[in-house]
């Protein structure tokens, strides 16, 4: 899901590779790299960034079923909780909320170490900012839903390929889309 989604959508870095070989706590990895440094990112990379990070989730959803789904995307959750937070919270990118930040960062850079944000809004916009959230990331759930729906067949000639290769660089992996879509 996340490989596919990735050369899906313009906004994500190029893929490199994509492994289900297992290495560490990841049960797998979809590697992109992106072409260049970035100072800045745009609102749509970002969007682009959550939905191709949904991607085993949902996929995992389309092939076994909701009430199958694992714990295996408990990491990719995690960070596009983070990454749609800080649009809200950081970079001023909801609609609702505002061009403001919430919350003090008690980031000490010297050390690499978060120590956590300071609360300085009320109860009534932490709710906000929650639905805000919430509303960032089933949206985006929703695209990689239909992406990888309209690309079903795509989706598993890639996960049977995977299976049998266990890993596939970007030129194979482009050379599979588009034996895939021939057929």
């Amino acid at each position: 899901g996340h490989a596919l989604l990735a050369k899906l959508l313009k906004g994500c870095d190029p893929l490199h590779k994509v492994s289900i070989i297992p290495r560490g706590m990841a049960l797998g990895i979809t590697m992109t790299l992106p072409e260049k440094d970035y100072l800045t990112m745009k609102k749509s990379q970002l969007l682009d960034r959550i939905t191709m990070t949904l991607g085993g989730r949902v996929a995992e959803e389309l092939v076994y079923g909701a009430d199958s789904v694992t714990t295996g995307a408990s990491n990719d959750l995690e960070k596009v909780s983070e990454m749609a937070r800080k649009m809200v919270t950081v970079y001023g990118m909801s609609e609702k909320m505002g061009n403001l930040t919430y919350g003090k960062s008690q980031e000490h850079v010297f050390m690499g170490r978060n120590f956590g944000n300071t609360r300085d809004f009320s109860e009534e916009i932490a709710a906000d900012i929650d639905r805000e959230v919430k509303k960032i990331v089933d949206t985006q759930y929703e695209l990689a839903k239909n992406l990888l729906n309209d690309n079903r067949d795509m989706l598993e000639h890639i996960a049977k390929n995977l299976l049998e290769k266990e890993t596939l660089d970007e030129k194979e992996f482009d050379e599979l889309m588009n034996t895939g879509r021939a057929q």
